[in-house]
């Protein structure tokens, strides 16, 4: 109960950041990528902000024996550069730069009931029910 509890208010707090800050509008994301044309650097501000609130509250969070409401810390342990990564990154790149989302946003923007980010939100489930798919044909994520 109380882990639900903390993740629903960490992920209220995560959206009101992802609207407040613009990355739930699709038109303000592209802006940020063309570089070459009408460059808008306004969501650099907030990756930057983003980084440094983690580079400090991630050492100082650490030095706990464990979180509050686990017995241990569960982050990521794998560090190798693999195909499978690589590819991830790169069609998560183009969909970005195609649809002006990427996931957390798009999910944010579900709340303004518009069509966009449903059908963002409808495919990208459909690629990863794809990908789980191919993946176990190819084994990929070895």
């Amino acid at each position: 109960m109380k882990n639900g509890l903390a993740a629903l208010v960490v992920g209220f707090i995560f959206s009101l950041g992802l609207g407040i800050s613009g990355m739930t509008q699709p038109q303000k994301v592209v802006g940020f990528l063309d570089l070459f044309g009408n460059w808008d650097p306004s969501l650099m501000f907030v990756m930057v902000g983003a980084i440094g609130v983690h580079m400090v509250s991630y050492r100082i969070i650490r030095r706990r024996h464990s979180p509050l409401l686990s017995r241990a810390w569960h982050v990521p342990e794998k560090k190798e550069i693999t195909p499978a990564l690589v590819s991830g990154a790169v069609i998560f790149g183009i969909g970005w730069g195609l649809a002006g989302f990427c996931p957390g946003p798009a999910v944010t923007a579900l709340a303004s009931l518009s069509v966009k980010p449903l059908v963002f939100v409808v495919s990208m489930i459909g690629g990863m029910l794809i990908f789980r798919a191919v993946d176990q044909r190819l084994n990929l994520q070895k």
